[in-house]
């Protein structure tokens, strides 16, 4: 066999599967980002998503103003704003939906997680497992 034969005889290596968006948000939610983004004190470059471990069922949602985009960062671009997934947070967070919620007595972001396996009665903190393929 020569180089061109041996060459053309090699299997072409599969593409690559698309990764899956992390999270998508409603019109509500970024609405208020938008809104968020344009108060701030400071130029932020969109808000930060993550978990921490705490509360009655184990883990909460964090939200805070991004002023970076760190390397490690997950970048969410949806409806023209960007969320940025911290790492450690992408897969109990994956297929998320994040909303913003205005009523009588409260507003804030809440997340339509299909990964929740349960919440405490106060509502403050959440049990998630990771997502599977």
């Amino acid at each position: 066999m020569n180089d061109m034969t041996q060459a053309s005889s090699t299997p072409a290596k599969p593409k690559p599967r698309p990764r899956p968006q992390v999270m998508r948000l409603t019109d509500a939610a970024a609405e208020r980002i938008i809104e968020l983004t344009k108060r701030a004190d400071s130029e932020i470059v969109g808000l930060r998503v993550g978990i921490k471990n705490g509360g009655c069922a184990g883990q909460s949602y964090t939200v805070e103003y991004a002023h970076e985009i760190r390397p490690t960062d997950e970048v969410v671009e949806d409806k023209g704003v960007k969320i940025l997934v911290d790492p450690k947070a992408v897969l109990f967070l994956l297929g998320t939906e994040m909303d913003y919620v205005a009523d009588r007595m409260q507003a804030q972001f809440v997340f339509n997680n299909p990964n929740q396996v349960s919440a405490c009665g106060c509502g403050e903190s959440v049990q998630l497992k990771p997502a599977t393929a």
